[in-house]
């Protein structure tokens, strides 16, 4: 009753589609599930991520929940959680996610998940990094540890979805690595928002391979 009273005076819309939500729904609306574009990589056992990266960086499995389309539901549902405050996004995609990584093997063996790390002045402009809630959830899922005192951002560079193809290629982020000693001896999961040309990806592993016989893999929420 209270609940139904609640909705009536502030109903919840999907942030996909900005329709009203019905009482069962959270955060994204049932059409707006069944539409979102699947890649299905880590039941597909898709090399996609892998060869983005191909000869740059060696990675265990990489994968990514959605594809990327200009205009559409998944730009909507990332921008709202970049731009908009729509921090749910990223706890409904990661227990997404999760849920499905659970049930396979490959990332049975993942001890801690790290995020791509804001630098601070972002950080503390947002008030969050964007991929937090989905790494917590995917880390809960399968029952690994989430670090973010890890992987530290030093430069605050502009958004990636600002620069050109080009650009994205000689991208200059820098990263430093802080209590390596978390991360020694374990299998990783980088975890962010989207992989286009895998340049900031790419930065981050080439850190954090600092650290002692350390395994790397990635997930996304997509994939452009």
């Amino acid at each position: 009753m209270i609940k139904s009273l609640t909705n009536l005076l502030f109903p919840k819309v999907c942030y996909a589609c900005l329709n009203f939500l019905n009482d069962n729904e959270d955060t994204i609306c049932t059409n707006c599930r069944h539409d979102l574009p699947v890649t299905n990589f880590h039941f597909d056992n898709n090399k996609a991520i892998e060869k983005t990266l191909y000869g740059r960086a060696q990675i265990e499995n990489g994968t990514a929940l959605f594809r990327f389309e200009k205009k559409g539901i998944v730009q909507q549902l990332i921008h709202g959680l970049k731009y908009k405050g729509y921090e749910n996004v990223g706890f409904v995609l990661g227990n997404w996610l999760g849920a499905e990584l659970k049930e396979i093997s490959a990332y049975n063996s993942i001890d801690c998940v790290i995020p791509v790390p804001l630098h601070q002045n972002k950080l503390k402009k947002r008030g969050y990094n964007q991929v937090t809630k989905f790494g917590q959830q995917i880390a809960k899922a399968i029952n690994a540890n989430y670090i973010d005192n890890v992987l530290i951002k030093v430069t605050n560079n502009k958004s990636q979805t600002s620069k050109k193809r080009f650009a994205r290629w000689n991208n200059n982020e820098l990263f430093e690595l802080q209590n390596q000693e978390q991360i020694e001896h374990k299998h990783i999961l980088i975890v962010d928002d989207i992989i286009t040309t895998g340049a900031t990806l790419e930065a981050c592993i080439n850190i954090l391979n600092q650290a002692k016989n350390i395994k790397i893999s990635i997930a996304t929420m997509a994939i452009a």
